[in-house]
């Protein structure tokens, strides 16, 4: 026995020698590190004593290179040559055989022809107003976006509005707070709150409410111009409908009239001409501009309604501006908070993401491309105009790049008291070197430069 251990102890010995000796031809037989994806090679260093001594090499790819293909938008919405808006990116894709709704695939280059970068799917995260179903009124019209028409977008609801001179969106309250931002023109705001403390305020372009739940309040057009006034209103609740709405015609219309008398100890013949059903939005006579809430002895709400979000200066950043409502300017809006935001041609949001909660996003005017990434590898990109809804669930990283060439202007709305996000650069920036490095194999130039300030809106190169 132990002279067959010794035979076959010498023949791996033996076998190890020949292994590390040169190869015939004058090459090594081991493979080099260029041949082996992942694997990190060693370089032999000759010593004076005839030893071997080894260093570490350079750092190879553990996983391939990511493309150096820019993906750009294939096309912008003044495309004239229609045969260019095909499925087709460089070599892969092909086009459209069937129908093809040609305008709204002008509108989603990036859905229809898809970057390279794009992975996977997500819920939709686009929804236009225009395909909205408008609610036509005598007075003016309403039209709404919730989870029926984008399941995504849980955490809140937006409805567009639309009042002429005069207009009255008639006395009501609401289960949850509502918030407004006003597009165009002026509108006449009344409230009540529960202790019996009354607001009245002219609400301009820009500026912002907020009633808390439950509170009664008005809205109605003033004749500041001849066109009225349009505002949006965001709910903090994905599944609010603009139809659910508590409103005084519809309650009254249902309750017994001896009952309505009794309570306000009138004779039942006042009520004689009080609506059968819900008037939701009708005619009336603008409001003088200086009208005033009527005295109260109770006082007025302690914690003003209103906010003149327009007159707040934006902060420069090198690709545009941006500026934030949320309680620490507008106290009362305990449930909705509110970043506005230019982009320059060519600039962009930066790369970004919200901690806790889900972005409500409304585009005012120009274009905007956004990606959004979900994790897992999956990402898909949108393309945006004037009048869409964007939907971003709080993890998801994204960005926002004006693809126009005039300014690109919109609102991210957040179901918060207090606007957050995270910057990606101010991350990178505030992470030791070594690490960033380790990762993204970036050179110290380049790590040195990253803004410990977030950027926010990054201009062009």
């Amino acid at each position: 026995m132990n002279k067959l251990f010794s035979h076959v102890f010498c023949a791996i010995l033996l076998s190890g020698f020949v292994s590390a000796a040169p190869a015939s031809n004058g090459s090594s037989s081991i493979p080099s590190a260029s041949s082996l994806s992942g694997v990190k090679s060693s370089s032999a260093t000759s010593l004076g004593s005839g030893t071997l001594s080894s260093s570490a090499a350079d750092a190879t790819p553990t996983v391939p290179y990511a493309s150096d293909d820019p993906n750009p938008r294939l096309w912008n919405i003044t495309e004239t040559n229609l045969t260019a808006v095909v499925p087709e990116r460089g070599s892969i894709g092909s086009n459209i055989l069937g129908p093809q709704n040609v305008p709204i695939d002008v509108q989603n280059a990036d859905l229809l022809a898809p970057p390279t970068t794009d992975a996977g799917d997500v819920p939709n995260a686009k929804w236009p107003f225009s395909l909205s179903h408008m609610r036509l009124q005598t007075g003016g019209w309403a039209r709404q976006q919730n989870i029926n028409q984008m399941p995504i977008a849980t955490a809140m609801a937006g409805v567009d509005m639309r009042l002429e001179a005069g207009a009255i969106r008639e006395l009501h309250w609401h289960s949850t707070a509502e918030w407004a931002y006003v597009l165009k023109g002026t509108t006449q705001i009344t409230a009540v709150d529960q202790d019996g403390r009354n607001y009245l305020a002219n609400v301009g372009p820009g500026d912002l409410w907020y009633f808390p739940p439950g509170i009664p309040h008005s809205l109605q057009a003033t004749n500041e111009t001849e066109e009225g006034s349009e505002f949006l209103l965001i709910f903090p609740n994905g599944s609010f409908t603009d139809d659910g709405t508590f409103l005084l015609t519809d309650w009254l219309a249902h309750i017994p009239k001896d009952v309505i008398a009794k309570n306000f100890r009138v004779n039942i013949s006042a009520f004689d001409h009080i609506p059968g059903e819900q008037l939701y939005i009708f005619p009336g006579v603008p409001p003088p501009p200086n009208a005033q809430a009527p005295s109260d002895p109770q006082g007025t709400v302690p914690s003003p309604y209103s906010f003149a979000f327009s007159q707040l200066n934006a902060t420069q950043y090198s690709g545009g501006t941006a500026k934030i409502a949320d309680t620490s300017n507008f106290p009362i809006s305990e449930a909705i908070s509110v970043a506005e935001v230019t982009v320059e041609p060519g600039a962009m949001r930066e790369l970004h993401w919200h901690p806790t909660q889900d972005e409500w996003g409304f585009y005012l005017e120009g274009q905007a491309r956004v990606t959004l990434f979900a994790a897992e590898g999956t990402a898909v990109t949108y393309d945006y105009q004037a009048g869409d809804i964007s939907y971003v669930p709080s993890p998801y990283g994204h960005y926002v790049e004006n693809t126009g060439n005039t300014t690109l202007r919109f609102l991210e709305i957040f179901n918060s008291p207090t606007f957050e996000d995270v910057s990606l650069t101010q991350w990178l920036a505030l992470t030791p070197p070594a690490l960033v490095k380790a990762h993204l194999q970036l050179s110290d130039s380049v790590i040195a430069s990253l803004n410990k300030t977030k950027p926010v809106v990054v201009g062009p190169n």
